[in-house]
């Protein structure tokens, strides 16, 4: 130690010594700054980085140890070997090269110090070399110790100057990883000049390439400026980057902290390096409580305390794998009651970005937005989709021995409650069947709405077709119970058709469409009841749909024609009017009759149409014959849910110049059960232009004698059910005397439809009924028919 102090304060020139440690200091702040650049960058701009700052420090380490030697005045005057001199700077360069690196290249702070050492073991390299450039008339020896004792103190203070640097770019880091290699550098030289020792040797002759002291000089003072200058240039570049890198961090913390996401960066280690507030705020922790910890060490906090279900370090471990081998993981975890999803994204190194997404209301709407497109928004009630899921998953499910019930419900004259009580009365009606429905089958039955007024059940676990009886009969008798609605008491009926899996098939559609022709049965069947499927049904379906076909076509092919039956006075025997009654001449067929396709016509709406041709041919007919003979045409219901009725009645009159008294509409109770208020406008408007309107089947219903002050009918006729009762029933007899009595008392005709004898038309003369119609009189005939049909009282005998 003592011949260290000798020798740094009796044989060197302090004035040089202080310039080298300047230029010591200068290079060293220029490595450190450029190896916080070379840490930052990546690919060939990280080596491109290295290489520069390999060169500024291995620079400045030969120009301090060439400045220290030039203060150097061991009293002998010598050169230096060019060779050697130029191998000792290339010695600096490439060592710290190696020992830059391995520092630059990792985060793990062991090898950042590694590659420290290497470069203080690139000092003592440098050194040595250059002192063996040294040619003067002496011997140099060394002291072993010593020498070991400088390679030492430059391997520390190298090591500790790259370990601090690699902490961070902080100034307070910089600053202190430029002192300790610019200790490292200095301690290792002075040291190691202590260690020289020079004997004199006057016969030594300097060689010939060598480079004077004087010109060692200005090489040095050059490599001074040269570093000197690449530190202003890196000092600039570092001030520029570090504002360019703070511009770029106010944007990035401006994003941060307002994301609706909350983000979260973590080293390979599973260290939290930033966060925004979103993060902390979703966990319910603070900066301090978050700002350089490891996730394992947070996530086991969070089990302690009860809001974390699931293994911390099976988690933790998987993250890590997952972002080591560059794998994106996405998870659902559940926070404070909240769904959190958690996407961790891997960086190179080793690290992950995770995202946390808050998709509580998300998942909420999705599950609303999933029962929606399942279930029927009036009822609540699973839907077709959801029914046809729910009937697949029981076929696939039912043993071998169970049968699976397919029951296809229709409430029974929805649509004239709809239409004559409202909407809003018939949506609430529609749940409060839902409502009857749900409760009446078992927990693993669905019920479901198909739409409009049809529903539907599968019956699962059930072994026996008594089972699905019993189910459709409480059905029935639950659904047919009075309904209370706005003050309205409601009864309605229901009608079902069930299939029985597998006997009646095997899949979803199949079984759904022989519920269905069993329920079609148990309408023409009268309603209000239920029937199972048969093998037949499926054959009458197929003949109901060829007959539509054939109706259809029918329609294009003017197949149709209007025959008429006449109504004569029952006082005088004179024909006073027609009926105008549709026939059907089929091709094949022959002419059906209109209770086979009549029914059929109105389900399609095809009886608009049907309707408008009888009703202009009718009045084209009539307005040929005598003046005082009128014409009665029939109106279907679904007419009057045409808004054409009344411009097609005016159309045909006028087209055919028919007087409008001559015109006589009839309609049955049926029309008025649907939207009354709008029947009778129509009616009222009808009547108010001179067209007759008659009550047709009267008697046959709940309400006829209310229709009769609800509207001023210029006819009611009296059904042929009780005409032909009239010899066997007394009630029969009682009801057309009060029918026609009522007649008498209002003014208004009274018509008996289905005279067929001369005794049936004796006690209606003789209960003063008005008219008559009838087989006694005539079957209906074709227009060409009506003159002899007015010549002849009676065509029965040729009917």
């Amino acid at each position: 130690m003592y011949q260290v102090l000798y020798c740094l304060t009796d044989e060197h020139d302090w004035r040089l010594v202080a310039l080298g440690g300047a230029v010591c200091l200068l290079a060293s702040a220029a490595a450190i700054s450029l190896f916080h650049r070379a840490r930052a960058a990546h690919g060939g701009a990280r080596v491109a980085w290295i290489t520069l700052d390999a060169a500024v420090a291995g620079g400045g380490i030969w120009a301090t140890h060439f400045i220290a030697m030039l203060a150097y005045g061991p009293g002998a005057a010598g050169a230096y070997d060019i060779p050697v001199t130029l191998l000792s700077l290339i010695f600096a360069i490439a060592v710290t090269f190696i020992g830059l690196s391995i520092s630059v290249s990792t985060t793990r702070r062991p090898l950042v110090a590694l590659g420290g050492a290497v470069v203080g073991g690139g000092v003592a390299a440098m050194h040595y070399t250059g002192m063996m450039a040294l040619d003067i008339p002496a011997d140099i020896s060394w002291a072993t110790g010593t020498v070991t004792v400088s390679i030492v103190l430059g391997i520390i203070f190298g090591s500790l100057a790259l370990f601090v640097a690699g902490r961070s770019d902080s100034l307070s880091d910089a600053l202190g990883a430029t002192v300790l290699l610019t200790v490292a550098i200095v301690s290792h030289h002075f040291t190691a000049m202590g260690a020289v020792q020079l004997t004199p040797d006057p016969a030594r002759a300097i060689g010939g390439l060598s480079i004077p002291p004087a010109s060692m000089s200005f090489l040095t003072a050059s490599a001074a400026v040269a570093i000197i200058a690449i530190a202003l240039v890196a000092a600039l570049l570092d001030r520029r980057a570090k504002g360019e890198l703070g511009r770029q961090q106010v944007v990035l913390d401006t994003a941060l902290e307002n994301m609706s996401q909350g983000l979260c960066m973590f080293d390979s280690e599973g260290k939290i390096l930033l966060f925004n507030e979103r993060y902390a705020a979703m966990l319910r922790r603070s900066d301090m409580q978050l700002t350089g910890r490891l996730l394992l060490d947070v996530l086991k906090e969070e089990q302690a305390k009860g809001q974390w279900n699931g293994d911390p370090d099976q988690f933790f471990a998987r993250i890590v794998e997952d972002a080591r081998g560059g794998r994106t993981t996405t998870d659902v975890v559940k926070r404070f009651g909240r769904s959190i999803r958690v996407v961790n994204q891997p960086m190179q190194g080793g690290g992950w970005v995770a995202t946390f997404e808050d998709i509580t209301e998300w998942l909420e709407a999705q599950a609303k937005i999933s029962h929606m497109a399942r279930h029927d928004a009036l009822t609540n009630l699973p839907n077709r989709m959801l029914f046809h899921e729910r009937l697949e998953q029981g076929l696939r499910v039912a043993k071998a021995n169970d049968q699976l019930a397919v029951l296809c419900l229709d409430l029974d004259h929805f649509k004239d409650i709809n239409d004559s009580l409202g909407h809003p009365i018939g949506d609430a009606l529609l749940q409060q069947v839902g409502r009857r429905l749900a409760a009446c089958v078992g927990e693993n039955d669905t019920v479901a709405r198909l739409g409009g007024d049809e529903f539907a059940v599968v019956q699962l676990g059930r072994s026996e077709e008594a089972a699905a009886t019993v189910l459709a009969g409480r059905l029935v008798e639950v659904i047919s119970a009075p309904y209370e609605i706005a003050d309205h008491q409601i009864v309605i009926g229901v009608s079902i058709g069930i299939s029985l899996s597998p006997q009646d098939g095997s899949n979803p559609d199949e079984l759904l469409k022989n519920a269905d022709l069993a329920l079609y049965r148990a309408k023409a069947d009268g309603r209000g009841t239920y029937r199972f499927f048969e093998a037949g049904m499926d054959a009458r379906a197929q003949a109901r749909r060829l007959l539509e076909m054939d109706l259809r076509a029918a329609l294009q092919r003017s197949e149709f024609e209007v025959h008429y039956q006449p109504i004569r006075d029952v006082a005088s025997d004179r024909v006073v009017a027609f009926e105008a009654l549709l026939r059907w001449n089929h091709p094949q067929r022959g002419l059906i009759s209109p209770i086979s396709f009549i029914p059929l016509a109105e389900e399609t709406g095809l009886i608009v149409q049907l309707g408008e041709l009888v009703l202009r041919r009718a009045c084209a007919d009539a307005a040929t014959w005598p003046d005082d003979i009128g014409v009665a045409v029939n109106l279907s219901p679904v007419q009057f849910k045409s808004p054409n009725l009344i411009a097609s009645v005016v159309d045909a009159l006028e087209s055919s110049g028919l007087a409008a008294r001559r015109l006589e509409l009839e309609i049955t109770e049926s029309v008025l059960l649907q939207n009354s208020e709008a029947t009778l406008a129509i009616l009222h408007e009808l009547r108010a232009k001179g067209v007759r309107i008659s009550l047709d089947d009267f008697g046959t219903g709940y309400s006829s004698l209310s229709y009769l002050r609800s509207f001023p009918f210029d006819k009611i006729k009296i059904d042929r059910s009780f005409v032909s009762e009239l010899a066997t029933r007394e009630d029969s007899m009682a009801i057309i005397r009060a029918v026609t009595g009522l007649g008498r008392s209002l003014g208004i005709v009274t018509t008996a439809e289905g005279v067929e004898n001369d005794a049936q038309l004796e006690l209606l003369r003789r209960e003063g009924c008005t008219q008559a119609q009838g087989y006694l009189f005539s079957k209906p005939r074709p227009a060409s028919d009506v003159a002899m049909m007015l010549e002849r009282p009676r065509l029965r005998a040729s009917a």
